[in-house]
């Protein structure tokens, strides 16, 4: 937890964006590169309390933070630059977890991990968020008024977004947060129905609407009826 506190803390508070956009054009000869990893190094000695016993770890760990920055720097792709974000963050966060086991030795429990339980779980996510999407799409393809035109799919992000707020309000038994949900969601929506004055449109927009969270709702309902069988078979 130390170093993963001292890994957000360099990364994402202590380096502007200024340092970032320098790094990316002057890559290694970048004087930010060299002072974020700088940043690293200190973090760490803190978090550790300037111990000696973790000082191979700490070195350990600032290379391979340098090394894993100088790859994305030279490798990195403008139009897949949000992949190699999660990569990079994910490359940093085994070499902390390479480190921490190389001092508290630890095994992960992959038959925890693939329980029945979870297994639920993310069969729901997956059904709330791209199964519902193309259920969606094919139930209103011929109500869709703009079927012919591009889209960025920035639609269908935003129904992945509220299915998945709905399950977690469904979960928690905070029912409210539904209704806030929508209420928020028709405020947005009025004005550029009011502008459009176009009926199918409106027409089209309640009933994905209504779908989406209808099977936000039913889906949240199923997981909790379901766990809890789940539940009562183990005990």
């Amino acid at each position: 937890m130390k170093l993963t506190l001292a890994h957000l803390v360099g990364d994402f508070l202590l380096q502007p964006n200024a340092w970032v956009a320098d790094k990316k054009k002057h890559k290694i000869k970048s004087k930010f590169l060299y002072s974020h990893i700088a940043i690293h190094f200190l973090l760490l000695l803190i978090v550790t309390g300037f111990q000696k016993e973790y000082f191979t770890g700490i070195v350990v760990l600032t290379f391979a933070h340098f090394a894993i920055d100088c790859a994305k720097l030279y490798t990195e792709k403008k139009k897949f630059s949000q992949y190699y974000f999660f990569g990079d963050q994910v490359l940093h966060i085994l070499a902390i977890s390479a480190v921490v086991n190389y001092y508290f030795p630890f095994a992960l429990n992959f038959s925890r991990l693939f329980s029945n339980q979870n297994i639920l779980l993310l069969i729901s996510l997956i059904t709330i968020t791209y199964t519902t999407s193309v259920v969606l799409k094919v139930l209103l393809k011929n109500l869709n008024p703009n079927k012919n035109k591009k889209t960025n799919n920035a639609g269908k992000y935003i129904g992945i977004l509220e299915r998945l707020f709905i399950f977690l309000f469904v979960i928690l038994n905070f029912w409210e947060g539904i209704g806030f949900l929508l209420a928020a969601k028709s405020i947005f929506r009025f004005g550029d129905l009011k502008e459009n004055k176009d009926v199918r449109l409106t027409e089209y927009i309640l009933i994905g609407t209504l779908l989406s969270f209808g099977i936000g709702i039913i889906t949240g309902l199923a997981y909790l009826e379901l766990s809890e069988m789940l539940i009562s078979s183990t005990n």
